[in-house]
């Protein structure tokens, strides 16, 4: 069972996507909260696998919400959820470890979807989130890579870390280190976040 956390300024929202939630199977509301600072509060309690997390709230915005939510518990998985989709705000929101950001209007089976990939070690992004971070990376070729710096990356859009992916590929962490940082120059990408999205439109995951 996936244990979530909601987190919104407005009680009709945080109400509707608790009933959203709990008619799943998977997945029961552990809390909800109505500003950032409660959303710590309640996530030390609760101690959430995935939070949902609003940006524009009072007393303290969602990105340093997460921020501080993830100093106290680390293992925490934050899905932004918001109506703002620009460079800025997603940005923000990315570094201060969101694993994932969905739009308001998203449907709600594409809601559940990403906190249950959120969960699962995956980074849920909205297509429309996807295309404001990786403005530049559309037209770049995958043919430029390595079979093996292909292999990191695929790894890398599946949630994996980095002593992960040299388990699994019988590489030391400092090998996957080095083969990131060419892919990364090779792509025009600055974290792995912008690394998953580009691997997941250029190249075949499931190969």
């Amino acid at each position: 069972m996936i244990r979530v956390l909601v987190v919104d300024d407005h009680a009709m929202v945080r109400t509707g996507l608790a009933a959203l939630l709990e008619a799943s199977d998977d997945v029961t509301v552990v809390g909800q909260a109505g500003d950032g600072r409660e959303a710590r509060t309640v996530a030390v309690e609760t101690r959430p696998d995935v939070v949902l997390m609003d940006l524009s709230m009072p007393v303290m915005d969602g990105a340093e919400a997460t921020r501080e939510l993830l100093a106290a518990v680390p293992d925490a998985k934050v899905v932004i959820l918001t109506s703002f989709s620009d460079r800025r705000r997603v940005s923000e929101a990315l570094e201060a470890g969101a694993v994932g950001y969905q739009l308001k209007d998203c449907e709600p089976a594409e809601l559940l979807g990403a906190v249950r990939a959120a969960a699962a070690g995956h980074v849920p992004l909205d297509p429309r989130v996807a295309r404001v971070l990786l403005p530049a990376q559309a037209g770049r070729p995958a043919d430029g890579l390595s079979p093996r710096e292909q292999q990191v990356l695929r790894l890398v859009a599946d949630g994996l870390a980095n002593k992960q992916i040299g388990r699994a590929l019988g590489i030391t962490e400092r090998t996957v280190k080095a083969h990131l940082g060419k892919v990364f120059r090779q792509i025009g990408v600055v974290d792995r976040t912008s690394a998953a999205l580009w691997a997941r439109d250029h190249l075949d995951t499931d190969a």
